[in-house]
């Protein structure tokens, strides 16, 4: 572990790409700012005129499988990312989209079968030049290589291996967006499904070397954890507390993957992620709360050390990941007083507001109110169970053990939102959330651990919230401060884009159907356009030449899509994922097959194909001239 000050040059670097953030013109980083706010000042596109967008161009990334994250644009570039094999394109704003640079990196398609849920990538990260460094776009790869290419040439500047391999045969993989901050670069790990030991990393950007890396389980030397002065809900988290709540040695294939957004606060010099799902999905098997999965981390940027934790869904019976993105806004106004806070939509169904100095849990509410599987979170900090969901039994996959069929869970392992990112208007004080609405069956199975092979343990199948609305998304407004639904739009499917509001008094999301829509702050829907495939890109926005542009990836897949992005509708390819993942556990009959393929989500998303079919497309809406 490298231990550094913060330096001249990090102070500056940081300095210099808030600075490129702030200017609404530009979209620098993957979420829009280190708050993860997804909110524009631009302003020229808005409730009055939206509904006359049009489409003012478009171009193909040549990939079929699922589009998640976003263009970036710098001041006359676009840099537009696809899935795997993770093409990266340079595009003239000034020429029509002229093709600057086109980057592919050549990767091992054995890490293609090993990608959980489609072989998506979340988008890369832009660095500004420093001294004698030119100006970077990050690009991590599938085969978990982290590699940085120069801004304005696309050659390689330097590769960091941020696994243990890239053949894809210890199963981990690499579909995060990473984040540029100081003089680092902020990564993750995919792979929980395999059994794969979650770990977030930082590396020099100036050549790629190893600064720190914190994993999420493990002894305190190892996840980076100071077991007097890091705090759980105020409270010292004690020694080795990555390994005590494990039986056994299992924290060494215990999961909590780091595959989602970070933030990071600048004044506190803190970053902000969550960990994933603890490894397998049978909960009987691996007793105990299982720390530190499912969990928020405060980790100091310089040192990775771990200021304070929250551990949302103790020993997790669901697989409820906690990678959602992390939003931080100044000066909200919590019971008479103002709090810098941590706002977080949790895949378990909650959201969460936390005071991001300390980690002080301030609000803990459902989000979706047919949230089953936990009546409330306990908030009474003199309780034994304060921070602590109250489980209810009936909907415990741990209670009800293994090879019983747990029924009517809500929401599925999906969760009420996966990775998608909200957006926080400065103008409402809301947050826009794009959320989904499915139930699950949930039926846990005893699997063993070979390194490199699946290791779920679990079956599943999915489908929409009974006695309601009949779709299985909604796309609401949340107030933070109280843990109030403000209004709720229905969809027929999961809203799996990301949102983003805009000074113009307009909020954007994409559906899977294809469908980029613009709604005002109370829901009314102003603008629609179908694009070519179903999106579950974030929508993004950019102001050049004086006028006012929204950008959108489509390309139907991730989990949601992942029958169609991976052909699983297919009896014959269900079969075959149902022996890969299953094994002598795999459902012989063909139509539970089909149904329970995907980690459940097969079946349950089988209508869209009905709606909407593969693309990859970036598609560029403008008004009228």
């Amino acid at each position: 572990m490298l231990l550094v000050g913060v330096s001249p040059l990090a102070a500056s670097a940081n300095e210099t790409l808030q600075e490129l953030a702030g200017d609404a013109n530009n979209w620098t980083m993957p979420t829009g700012d280190y708050a993860n706010t997804r909110y524009s000042e631009l302003d020229k596109i808005n409730k009055d005129n939206v509904g006359n967008l049009q489409v003012k161009w478009t171009f193909s990334t040549g990939v079929l499988r699922g589009h998640e994250g976003g263009p970036l644009v710098v001041d006359d570039t676009m840099y537009v990312h696809a899935p795997f094999p993770n093409t990266v394109y340079a595009l003239d704003l000034n020429n029509e989209g002229r093709i600057l640079w086109k980057y592919e990196p050549r990767q091992d398609s054995n890490v293609i079968p090993i990608m959980c849920c489609d072989t998506v990538n979340r988008g890369v990260a832009y660095a500004p030049p420093e001294g004698d460094r030119s100006a970077l776009i990050l690009l991590y790869q599938a085969d978990t290589m982290l590699t940085a290419l120069n801004a304005k040439t696309g050659e390689v500047a330097w590769q960091a291996q941020n696994g243990e391999a890239v053949d894809g045969s210890l199963s981990e993989s690499g579909t995060s967006a990473p984040m540029v901050a100081g003089d680092k670069v902020i990564v993750g790990i995919s792979g929980a499904e395999f059994g794969v030991r979650g770990h977030i990393t930082a590396y020099s950007l100036n050549d790629g070397s190893l600064a720190w890396r914190g994993y999420s389980t493990g002894p305190d030397s190892e996840t980076l954890i100071d077991p007097e002065n890091t705090t759980h809900l105020g409270e010292p988290v004690g020694p080795d507390s990555g390994m005590n709540t494990w039986e056994g040695e299992q924290w060494q294939t215990g999961g909590g993957t780091t595959w989602g957004w970070y933030a990071y606060d600048p004044e506190l010099n803190l970053i902000y992620y969550g960990t994933g799902n603890p490894s397998t999905w049978n909960p009987n098997q691996r007793p105990g709360d299982n720390r530190w999965s499912m969990t928020i981390f405060a980790r100091d940027l310089d040192s990775g050390m771990a200021k304070w934790l929250y551990q949302m869904t103790p020993h997790d019976e669901w697989d409820y990941d906690g990678v959602n993105e992390m939003i931080l806004v100044d000066d909200m106004e919590i019971d008479g007083g103002a709090r810098d806070v941590l706002v977080h939509f949790d895949r378990n169904g909650f959201a969460y507001t936390l005071d991001r100095a300390t980690g002080e849990l301030l609000v803990a509410e459902k989000y979706d109110p047919t949230v089953n599987w936990a009546s409330h979170v306990e908030m009474d900090p003199n309780s034994d169970q304060y921070g602590r969901p109250q489980v209810v039994p009936e909907y415990s996959t741990d209670h009800n053990g293994e090879d019983v069929n747990t029924t009517g869970v809500c929401p599925a392992a999906l969760g009420t939102k996966d990775q998608q990112p909200a957006a926080y208007s400065k103008k409402t004080g809301l947050f826009y959330v794009p959320t989904n609405h499915v139930c699950m069956d949930y039926e846990p199975y005893r699997v063993s651990y070979t390194a490199g092979q699946p290791y779920v343990g679990a079956t599943v199948s999915m489908y929409p919230t009974p006695d309601s609305h009949g779709g299985m998304g909604n796309f609401i407004a949340w107030d933070a401060a109280k843990g109030e639904i403000v209004w709720s739009k229905q969809e027929q499917f999961s809203v799996w884009s990301g949102a983003l509001a805009t000074a113009g008094d307009v909020v954007f999301y994409g559906t899977l159907e294809g469908y980029l829509k613009a709604v005002d702050h109370d829901g009314n829907e102003l603008y629609r356009f179908k694009t070519p495939s179903g999106i579950i890109g974030n929508v993004n926005t950019f102001e050049h030449d004086g006028k006012q542009y929204i950008a959108v990836l489509s390309g139907v897949g991730g989990w949601a899509g992942i029958g169609l992005a991976g052909g699983l509708l297919a009896p014959e390819n269900a079969a075959a994922w149902q022996t890969a993942v299953a094994g002598e556990n795999a459902p012989t009959e063909e139509s539970e097959s089909v149904a329970t393929a995907g980690l459940g989500a097969v079946g349950g998303y089988a209508a869209l194909a009905d709606y909407t079919t593969l693309g990859g497309q970036l598609t560029v809406f403008g008004l009228p001239e």
